[in-house]
Protein backbone atom coordinates (compact mmCIF):
# COMPACT_ATOMS: atom_id res chain seq x y z
CA UNK A 1 0.00 0.00 0.00
CA UNK A 2 1.26 3.44 -0.83
CA UNK A 3 1.54 6.39 1.48
CA UNK A 4 1.88 10.14 1.41
CA UNK A 5 3.25 12.47 4.10
CA UNK A 6 3.48 16.33 2.75
CA UNK A 7 2.59 19.00 5.32
CA UNK A 8 2.26 23.06 3.63
CA UNK A 9 1.72 25.70 6.07
CA UNK A 10 1.82 29.47 6.63
CA UNK A 11 1.85 30.92 9.81
CA UNK A 12 3.37 33.24 11.75
CA UNK A 13 6.17 32.67 14.53
CA UNK A 14 5.29 32.51 17.59
CA UNK A 15 9.44 33.12 19.40
CA UNK A 16 12.55 33.99 17.96
CA UNK A 17 13.94 30.52 16.60
CA UNK A 18 16.08 28.74 18.78
CA UNK A 19 19.26 27.55 16.85
CA UNK A 20 21.06 24.30 18.34
CA UNK A 21 24.08 22.37 17.16
CA UNK A 22 24.16 18.51 17.58
CA UNK A 23 27.33 16.78 19.10
CA UNK A 24 28.36 16.16 14.94
CA UNK A 25 28.15 19.89 14.89
CA UNK A 26 24.57 19.66 12.54
CA UNK A 27 22.26 22.76 12.96
CA UNK A 28 18.70 22.37 14.12
CA UNK A 29 15.95 24.85 14.05
CA UNK A 30 13.18 24.60 16.23
CA UNK A 31 10.34 26.94 16.51
CA UNK A 32 6.51 26.93 16.64
CA UNK A 33 4.01 28.75 14.48
CA UNK A 34 0.63 30.36 14.53
CA UNK A 35 -1.81 28.75 12.14
CA UNK A 36 -5.20 30.23 11.58
CA UNK A 37 -8.20 27.96 10.58
CA UNK A 38 -9.86 28.65 7.71
CA UNK A 39 -13.67 28.60 9.71
CA UNK A 40 -14.56 29.77 13.30
CA UNK A 41 -17.61 28.92 14.90
CA UNK A 42 -19.60 32.07 14.92
CA UNK A 43 -20.70 31.62 18.53
CA UNK A 44 -17.06 31.81 19.85
CA UNK A 45 -16.30 34.98 17.94
CA UNK A 46 -12.86 35.09 17.46
CA UNK A 47 -10.29 33.03 14.83
CA UNK A 48 -9.19 29.60 16.35
CA UNK A 49 -5.45 29.26 15.76
CA UNK A 50 -3.49 26.01 15.67
CA UNK A 51 0.33 25.82 17.48
CA UNK A 52 2.20 23.64 15.39
CA UNK A 53 5.85 22.93 16.04
CA UNK A 54 8.60 22.77 13.43
CA UNK A 55 12.08 21.37 13.27
CA UNK A 56 14.58 22.23 10.47
CA UNK A 57 18.17 20.77 9.64
CA UNK A 58 21.57 22.34 8.25
CA UNK A 59 21.42 24.97 6.12
CA UNK A 60 17.70 25.53 6.74
CA UNK A 61 18.13 25.96 10.33
CA UNK A 62 20.50 28.83 9.77
CA UNK A 63 18.43 30.22 7.58
CA UNK A 64 15.55 30.34 9.58
CA UNK A 65 17.57 31.73 12.27
CA UNK A 66 19.16 34.19 10.41
CA UNK A 67 15.90 35.62 8.80
CA UNK A 68 13.15 35.26 10.78
CA UNK A 69 11.74 36.57 14.19
CA UNK A 70 8.95 36.85 16.25
CA UNK A 71 5.44 37.59 14.21
CA UNK A 72 7.39 36.99 11.15
CA UNK A 73 5.04 34.87 8.34
CA UNK A 74 7.07 31.81 7.50
CA UNK A 75 5.60 29.30 4.82
CA UNK A 76 7.16 25.81 6.14
CA UNK A 77 6.95 22.06 3.30
CA UNK A 78 8.01 18.96 4.82
CA UNK A 79 6.63 16.16 6.69
CA UNK A 80 4.64 15.01 9.92
CA UNK A 81 6.48 13.01 12.09
CA UNK A 82 5.39 11.53 15.77
CA UNK A 83 8.28 10.42 18.31
CA UNK A 84 8.27 9.47 21.95
CA UNK A 85 10.72 8.94 24.70
CA UNK A 86 10.94 8.46 28.54
CA UNK A 87 11.69 12.04 30.46
CA UNK A 88 13.61 12.16 33.79
CA UNK A 89 11.16 10.48 36.00
CA UNK A 90 10.47 7.22 34.03
CA UNK A 91 7.68 9.02 31.94
CA UNK A 92 6.81 8.34 28.36
CA UNK A 93 6.33 11.57 26.16
CA UNK A 94 5.27 12.14 23.07
CA UNK A 95 5.75 15.21 20.40
CA UNK A 96 4.15 15.79 16.92
CA UNK A 97 6.15 17.77 14.78
CA UNK A 98 6.84 19.14 11.27
CA UNK A 99 10.10 18.42 10.04
CA UNK A 100 10.41 21.15 7.41
CA UNK A 101 12.41 20.18 4.08
CA UNK A 102 11.63 23.66 2.78
CA UNK A 103 11.15 26.81 3.98
CA UNK A 104 10.70 30.21 2.52
CA UNK A 105 9.67 34.27 2.98
CA UNK A 106 5.72 34.93 2.55
CA UNK A 107 6.25 38.40 2.18
CA UNK A 108 9.21 40.81 0.27
CA UNK A 109 11.79 42.70 2.55
CA UNK A 110 9.80 45.83 1.17
CA UNK A 111 6.77 44.71 2.55
CA UNK A 112 8.43 44.34 6.25
CA UNK A 113 8.18 40.49 5.90
CA UNK A 114 11.78 39.83 6.83
CA UNK A 115 15.03 41.67 8.03
CA UNK A 116 15.67 42.97 4.38
CA UNK A 117 17.76 46.24 3.15
CA UNK A 118 14.31 47.99 2.07
CA UNK A 119 13.02 49.22 5.78
CA UNK A 120 12.13 52.54 3.67
CA UNK A 121 8.67 51.85 2.79
CA UNK A 122 8.52 52.11 -0.29
CA UNK A 123 7.94 49.56 -2.49
CA UNK A 124 9.81 48.90 -5.61
CA UNK A 125 7.58 47.87 -9.37
CA UNK A 126 9.75 46.79 -12.23
CA UNK A 127 9.08 48.69 -15.54
CA UNK A 128 7.59 45.45 -16.92
CA UNK A 129 4.56 45.55 -14.46
CA UNK A 130 3.34 49.04 -15.47
CA UNK A 131 0.79 49.81 -17.95
CA UNK A 132 1.86 48.85 -21.30
CA UNK A 133 2.05 51.78 -23.97
CA UNK A 134 2.12 51.70 -27.66
CA UNK A 135 4.29 54.25 -29.97
CA UNK A 136 3.45 54.66 -33.30
CA UNK A 137 6.53 56.32 -34.75
CA UNK A 138 8.15 53.30 -34.47
CA UNK A 139 5.83 51.33 -36.73
CA UNK A 140 7.46 52.17 -39.85
CA UNK A 141 10.05 50.09 -39.46
CA UNK A 142 7.61 47.26 -39.73
CA UNK A 143 7.38 45.33 -43.32
CA UNK A 144 3.71 43.61 -43.82
CA UNK A 145 3.92 40.11 -45.24
CA UNK A 146 0.83 39.83 -47.48
CA UNK A 147 1.04 35.96 -47.79
CA UNK A 148 2.13 33.70 -45.09
CA UNK A 149 2.01 30.90 -46.99
CA UNK A 150 5.79 30.40 -47.68
CA UNK A 151 6.75 30.18 -44.04
CA UNK A 152 8.80 27.60 -43.08
CA UNK A 153 6.24 26.74 -40.39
Amino acid sequence: MASFNKVILIGNMTADPELKQTAAGISVCSFTIAVNRRFARADQGQQNVDFINIVTWRQSAEFVSRFFKKGNPILVCGQLQTRTWSDNQGQKRYATEVVADEVSFVTSAAQGGAQGAAGSGSTYTPDAYGAPSFNSAGSANFEEIPNDGDLPF
